[in-house]
């Protein structure tokens, strides 16, 4: 004969609460990623690689380094370089302060491959402004993917601290400058071609990966270097 176990008061309420509380979770929003620092250690860069400005397959000269200092990423000498991720990304939202002197030039590589030219093989988020080049059409311009498309409104500060938000999740670009939105785009409506710099045509933004290295441009003239601070990114999921 078997006898049935009855539950206890406390163990059927124990049950109960969880059953209800997973129920509770299914209706819940997803959680929102955490944010994570690119350059949390002082010195050179973890994680990062050293390249040359016009293809990432090429290694910079080995005096080339970038380095933080109190926080603060700053461009390697001589000029001609990018500091890449050595880690890929496909969809994410990344923040970071940036700063130019009187002959800066640099450029936020997204969705970059590891061999090519960021501008034109993956995208190159400018930083700069006429005084570095004064010939400079506005696609050639802070806020603009280069070559590609200019940005809404022009609101950089020469020579003071600027402040990016950019997400890539899937087509859609956005990206905000000084929080003015500067650009909201579908790259799968871009499908006019951009010159290289040789005068061939690079593909269109709808055709560039959407996936692939994220990185830091230094290509300015003089003394000044690019300077980067409180640069920060977090997955889409």
């Amino acid at each position: 004969m078997h006898t049935r176990v009855r539950p206890r008061p406390r163990t059927a309420a124990v049950l109960l609460g969880a059953l209800l509380l997973l129920a509770g979770c299914a209706d819940l929003p997803p959680r929102t990623p955490s944010w994570t620092p690119l350059f949390p250690s002082e010195g050179i860069p973890h994680g990062w690689t050293v390249r040359q400005w016009n293809d990432l397959r090429e290694p910079a000269p080995a005096q080339a380094v970038w380095r933080v200092v109190d926080g603060v990423l700053t461009g390697a000498e001589p000029r001609g370089t990018w500091l890449v991720s050595e880690r890929e990304y496909a969809d994410f939202e990344l923040e970071y302060e940036f700063k130019l002197g009187e002959t800066g030039n640099s450029g936020c590589a997204l969705r970059a491959p590891l061999w090519g030219d960021p501008a034109f093989d993956g995208m190159e988020l400018q930083m700069a402004d006429f005084r570095y080049n004064t010939e400079a059409k506005p696609a050639e311009l802070t806020g603009g993917l280069y070559r590609a498309v200019a940005p809404r409104v022009q609101v950089y500060r020469p020579t003071d601290w600027n402040r990016y938000q950019i997400r890539c999740a899937g087509s859609r670009v956005v990206v905000r400058l000084n929080d003015t939105l500067i650009l909201d785009l579908d790259l799968d409506q871009q499908t006019t071609p951009t010159l290289r710099h040789d005068g061939t045509q690079a593909p269109p933004l709808r055709d560039r990966p959407r996936r692939g290295h994220i990185g830091f441009q230094e290509l300015s003239r003089g003394e000044s270097h690019v300077q980067i601070r409180n640069a920060r990114i977090r997955e889409l999921r």
